[in-house]
């Protein structure tokens, strides 16, 4: 008997283990303390829908817990739509936080405006805050030159406003800066001097924010504020030295052309001058050569080799006395 009575007791033991293991298991995989919380706060959402997001592999509390939040805040949103969202990729707590905060501020943004910013990878909330107190951007330093050829180096400060309406699709901050320097480089350079620039540094920001540079963009400009304008380098006078340095080294090249040009053509005076000379006492040597043959053939007797010889002597002594007649009239 007494044996008995202890066999029950171990099963009953047993059993009251295995109901718990089982509730506790139970509690685990259906979400009962976040439907209870759900119910109090005016969230009607049944167990088998909690149940449900587990078999889809959804965190029932990153749906449900942000419902809370937008019911408290007097929206009311879509429990399915909520779900799809997460399965999609997107953050169901930011969505809700922006949808929350737009409320708030007056400005007009629905669900699915909002899951499609944040699927396409914005920060919807920042966007919806940024609408609200606009931000400032500060652009790096641009450097331009006025038509005097003296370099301005502008500092500028933007300020924008998000724009909900063009968040998807819409150009980021760096379009803005980008838009920004190029319209402060093409004012400073259509400026005559850069005395007016300094004179009405207004006139540059009037002048760009009148170019709507916004169009495209998830933002819009509010104002364009320069900050600073510092003078830089005089660009033009550099350049003008750069010319003429230019055309130094180029009429040095020319000039250098000209005189190798010239010596290699006195070169071919004095070879061709050489060659004659060279050809002349070839013809030279031919001359007692001929006279010899002359003499052996009989052509030439010898008085007429001492006529020869007295015209000779006679044209060397004419050529000495016209070269000393030239000496002495210099």
């Amino acid at each position: 008997m007494n044996d008995l009575t202890e066999m029950g007791s171990v099963m009953l033991v047993v059993l009251v283990v295995v109901v718990a293991i089982g509730v506790a298991m139970l509690f685990s995989f259906v979400p009962v303390r976040l439907w209870i919380e759900a119910w109090f706060s005016g969230v009607r959402i049944g167990l088998g829908t909690l149940v449900g997001m587990r078999l889809r592999k959804v965190s029932p509390p990153r749906v449900v817990r942000p419902q809370i939040a937008a019911t408290k805040a007097g929206l009311h949103l879509n429990t399915n739509e909520l779900e799809a969202h997460y399965l999609a990729g997107g953050n169901v707590e930011r969505v809700v936080r922006a949808l929350i905060s737009a409320d708030k501020a007056g400005i007009e943004l629905t669900f699915q405006k909002a899951a499609a910013i944040d699927l396409a990878g914005r920060d919807v909330h920042e966007a919806v805050q940024v609408s609200v107190n606009p931000k400032g951007i500060q652009t790096p330093r641009v450097a331009a030159m006025a038509k005097d050829g003296i370099q301005l180096i502008a500092l500028s400060r933007v300020t924008v406003r998000a724009n909900i309406n063009r968040l998807v699709g819409g150009a980021g901050e760096e379009t803005i800066l980008a838009r920004v320097g190029e319209g402060i480089v093409s004012t400073i350079g259509s400026a005559d001097t850069h005395k007016k620039v300094l004179e009405n540094p207004d006139e540059i920001s009037k002048t760009v924010l009148a170019k709507g540079l916004d169009s495209g963009t998830a933002f819009e400009i509010l104002s364009i504020d320069i900050a600073d304008v510092d003078v830089g380098k005089n660009i033009g006078a550099e350049l003008q030295t750069d010319q003429a340095e230019a055309d130094k080294r180029i009429a040095q090249a020319k000039a250098e052309e000209r005189r190798a040009m010239a010596v290699a053509e006195e070169q071919e005076m004095v070879a061709r001058t050489q060659e004659m000379r060279a050809k002349v006492v070839e013809a030279e040597a031919e001359v007692p050569r001929a006279i010899a043959e002359a003499f052996r053939s009989g052509n030439l007797g010898v008085m007429d080799f001492v006529r020869y010889k007295n015209v000779e002597s006679d044209t060397a002594m004419r050529r000495s006395i016209a070269k000393g007649e030239e000496e002495s009239s210099s």
